[in-house]
């Protein structure tokens, strides 16, 4: 079978031992609205905020994210198939910015696993996927430090981060964001810090 993917550029490849090559691709936000809104309705992302949206709302998330410098959305692929939702961000530019002394070289990740295939979870699959993520934002982008900002109710997330090497910071509270294209509940949320070894 064709790979669908085959005609994007990636901005990142990067081959895993045990798992094979990764592409890190630029989101088409109308080509993949179907398959983010698959991801984001499951109960399993609520955490991520977009439970109840349509697809045509995701799309038109991820097509005004599209337009933006600060905040820019990827795909994951392995042999054609899509397997992680990568989303990287400057932290002066967002809300998470407000929350703690953002330094230079800083750049924040939000990253959603596609759901685990008929075999399940695969042991290592998680670190292979994260070795591609901090490959691609401490090589390709030159970046120095790593943030994330999950909710602190996702137990999940912050154990699997902190598996990987992330240092917990402070709990804080990232405010509500009230714009025409974009709205943000009140988040209490766990950040941590990964730094580029």
């Amino acid at each position: 079978m064709p790979d669908p993917y085959a005609s994007r550029t990636p901005v990142h490849e990067q081959e895993t031992e045990g798992f094979g090559t990764f592409r890190v691709l630029p989101l088409d936000a109308e080509r993949d609205a179907g398959l983010l809104h698959r991801w984001v309705s499951e109960e399993r992302a609520s955490f991520w905020g977009m439970n109840g949206l349509t697809r045509d709302q995701v799309a038109g998330i991820y097509a005004h994210m599209d337009t933006l410098d600060t905040h820019h959305a990827h795909l994951l692929v392995k042999g054609g198939e899509p397997v992680a939702l990568l989303q990287t961000y400057e932290p002066d530019a967002d809300r998470v910015g407000e929350c703690y002394a953002v330094r230079p070289g800083d750049i924040g990740v939000h990253l959603l696993l596609a759901p685990a295939g008929p075999g399940g979870a695969r042991p290592g699959w998680t670190s292979a996927l994260f070795s591609v993520v901090t490959g691609y934002v401490f090589r390709t982008l030159d970046r120095t430090r790593i943030v994330i900002d999950p909710d602190v109710r996702n137990d999940k997330a912050i154990a699997r981060f902190v598996k990987q090497g992330f240092t917990a910071g402070p709990v804080v509270v990232l405010p509500e964001i009230d714009l025409p294209d974009v709205y943000l509940p009140e988040k209490r949320a766990q950040l941590a810090f990964l730094d580029r070894g």
